[in-house]
């Protein structure tokens, strides 16, 4: 049986939370835990018995990682275990020293434990997502490829109709045009979950990407 998916828009962004479980092991993993998601979080893991294992941010600005800290606080208060918290090595810092930026209420540190680098497997149960490093929104930003089911996790790299945003601390255009490059080389069928937003295929958004990719430059002009 393969992996299940819940996709839950969360916090003032409405960061798109990616809770996928399987049924079977009953072992599971979230992605981009915003704040407020652990209610909700914690309620879907008890009303399907999964025990979370991992909790990552795509990268640490605040709307992706905020209930990291209190996701493991759980873990550690009510099955007595730590839960892996894992981030790209170069985005360590954020979560370590959050820079909320423009967030309304106040965003914890927490200690990533496991490095998620290029080329790494996320695995647990049926769960098998490749981590690939796809910088230009920050340096240590990444996405999660499950080539199974066809699904990336593209966090803010991609969006439906759109890139991440590149004037922020560590961004960068150019590491955004050969990120977003190279995303469009996955097959076109490959269905999007993006940070924020609509899902969307890499087919339907490879026209733009093929002209940012030509032309060399982020345009101003999106479909």
């Amino acid at each position: 049986m393969s992996a299940e998916l819940l996709v839950l828009p969360a916090g003032p962004l409405r960061t798109n939370v990616a809770l996928i479980g399987d049924p079977i092991r009953r072992e599971a993993i979230v992605i981009d835990p915003a704040i407020p998601s652990l209610a909700e979080l914690v309620a879907a893991l008890a009303e399907r018995e999964w025990k979370l294992v991992l909790a990552l941010a795509t990268h640490g600005h605040w709307d992706h990682m905020g209930e990291l800290a209190a996701l493991a606080g759980h873990v550690r208060a009510h099955e007595s275990r730590e839960l892996a918290i894992g981030s790209h090595p170069l985005d360590r810092h954020r979560l370590e020293d959050p820079r909320p930026m423009a967030a309304p209420f106040p965003i914890p540190a927490v200690i990533p434990t496991r490095d998620l680098s290029e080329g790494d497997r996320i695995r647990a149960g049926a769960i098998n997502l490749l981590v690939m490093h796809t910088p230009g929104h920050t340096e240590g930003s990444i996405s999660l490829h499950d080539e199974e089911a066809g699904i990336l996790y593209s966090g803010d790299t991609l969006f439906q109709g759109a890139w991440g945003r590149t004037d922020l601390p560590g961004g960068d255009d150019a590491a955004m045009i050969a990120s977003l490059g190279r995303l469009a080389k996955l097959r076109a069928e490959t269905r999007v979950i993006p940070g924020h937003g609509a899902a969307t295929t890499v087919g339907d958004e490879l026209p733009w990407i093929s002209d940012v990719v030509a032309s060399g430059r982020l345009q101003v002009t999106r479909p």
